[in-house]
């Protein structure tokens, strides 16, 4: 339900009170709005009796908020930008239809993007914009409309769509290793590298092959891209995502650690607000996603 008009102020107005909390006088406030500095004490003088609250002080030379006022003036700037992003995004995209995503750095760069031309070409409708992400988030704070997620289904208050699972591979640099190492267990004796949003990754992988293995220490990285940087210079070894570590073994810069299958650890989900479900460019990324991940799982029965 739309608010009451009589309640609703003008931009006008609004964007005078955000502009004089902001600068902290009238006097710049006009300068910064290119209006007179009677034009802005009109404007402030409109909203408050708009609303019936005083909203400046004038006991003084100089105009100061209000309690009341620095709170309105705090929505005010929210609302503001939010609407200054909407003209972005539409002038962007005239024909309307438009997705902020949420990624994972990772899966983004090396898995979505070399992908996202074929839905780019076949919905030109539809403008994505790319956020990232490594810890979770709230979607009630921010802009996103869905976000791709890693682990299980332990997100509160979302929609899931199951897209693939992770599949991991413990890789080195080529010239890691003085000898091969043949038993994963003898991977406790080498430095192991570790993802802050992840931490627990060289536990789970150890249980999965039946060795126990607990307070593992070691450098700690925020994305797996410097993770890979640092197993590629010596640093470590490295538990990465299969659709990353082939890559960088097909390249000679990585050789696995140690011989075997890649095993899953978690899996990657789509999720977006219950809210967001009816959404057209959703509906639409959904159904492509769909489709991409199950090519991807005819491809990968390897490793099945």
């Amino acid at each position: 339900m739309i608010t009451a008009r009589r309640f609703l102020p003008s931009i006008s107005s609004l964007l005078a009170l955000e502009a004089v909390d902001r600068l902290g006088s009238a006097s710049a406030a006009a300068e910064d709005l290119s209006l007179t500095q009677s034009a802005v004490s009109r404007q402030l003088k409109q909203l408050e009796e708009q609303l019936g609250v005083d909203l400046i002080s004038r006991e003084q030379m100089r105009l100061q908020l209000t309690p009341a006022g620095a709170e309105f003036a705090k929505e005010a700037r929210f609302l503001i930008n939010r609407l200054g992003q909407a003209s972005i995004k539409l002038r962007a995209n005239p024909t309307g239809g438009s997705l902020n995503l949420s990624i994972l750095p990772s899966f983004g760069l090396n898995w979505l993007a070399p992908r996202l031309r074929d839905f780019v070409k076949s919905h030109p409708e539809i403008t994505v914009n790319l956020q990232t992400h490594n810890l979770p988030f709230s979607f009630n704070t921010g802009t996103a409309h869905a976000a791709i997620h890693y682990g299980v289904r332990d997100w509160a208050d979302v929609e899931y769509l199951p897209l693939m699972p992770k599949y991991v591979l413990p890789v080195c640099a080529p010239t890691f290793l003085d000898k091969p190492i043949e038993k994963p267990g003898d991977l406790l004796a080498h430095p192991l590298l570790h993802l802050e949003s992840h931490p627990d990754c060289w536990e789970q992988w150890f249980t999965l092959h039946d060795i126990p293995a607990g307070n593992l220490h070691g450098m700690l990285f925020d994305q797996s891209s410097t993770m890979t940087q640092a197993a590629i210079h010596g640093l470590g070894i490295a538990l990465l995502p299969t659709f990353l570590a082939e890559n960088e073994i097909a390249q000679g810069r990585l050789a696995l650690a140690v011989p075997g299958e890649a095993v899953t650890l978690g899996e990657y989900f789509l999720v977006w607000p219950e809210a967001q479900s009816g959404s057209y460019p959703l509906i639409k990324f959904r159904e492509w996603l769909q489709s991409q991940t199950q090519d991807q799982s005819t491809r990968d029965v390897v490793h099945s």
